[in-house]
């Protein structure tokens, strides 16, 4: 038997992606912010996502003002502009899509942009807030998902094993080894 450590928990569950959601201040100007927490909270009927974020952070401003955001989920190949754009903030001035080399994309629903190089976006409203404690959760309703026509399969359904996701695991970036089984539905 493995004698167990006892600790205090900080990122208890893992992994999770590495995204950068985009949100926009009241002039259009789009913002992004590299997060760690983003997860599913309804996979269907409706398709729910949560952010977490910080309220000291210019994107929490933003999102809650405007109500609505992107979840754009990097490939690992994006690991420089991931890092980059939770290294400076927009609240600052700085057009991180220019700074970082990233593309926007118009939404179909939504005013913040999708960003091109990510092979998969979400348009997400926000449906539902909490204080949950040192992160502010946003709900938000998936609109419309959007990915890259090579990432899909014969069916249209899309081929996780062409994605190559960046995931956030502890205190750093990781991507995903081989795939070891279904689901059975």
């Amino acid at each position: 038997m493995v004698n167990k450590i006892e600790r205090i928990a900080r990122r208890p569950i893992y992994p999770t992606p590495a995204g950068l959601v985009v949100s926009i201040d009241a002039q259009s100007k789009p913002n992004i912010i590299s997060l760690g927490e983003i997860f599913n909270l309804s996979i269907r009927e409706p398709v729910w996502v949560g952010i977490a974020v910080r309220e000291t952070r210019y994107s929490w401003e933003l999102i809650k003002k405007q109500g609505e955001f992107t979840v754009n989920l990097p490939p690992a190949s994006l690991l420089k502009q991931v890092k980059g754009c939770g290294s400076c903030s927009g609240r600052d001035g700085i057009d991180k899509f220019a700074k970082f080399g990233l593309t926007p994309q118009p939404s179909r629903y939504v005013k913040p942009p999708i960003i091109a190089e990510c092979p998969v976006n979400l348009e997400c409203k926000v449906v539902g807030f909490h204080h949950v404690g040192d992160h502010d959760l946003f709900i938000g309703e998936v609109l419309l998902e959007h990915v890259d026509e090579d990432k899909v399969d014969a069916n249209g359904e899309r081929d996780e094993s062409k994605l190559d996701p960046l995931i956030w695991l502890g205190r750093g970036y990781y991507t995903i080894g081989k795939k070891l089984g279904e689901m059975q539905w």
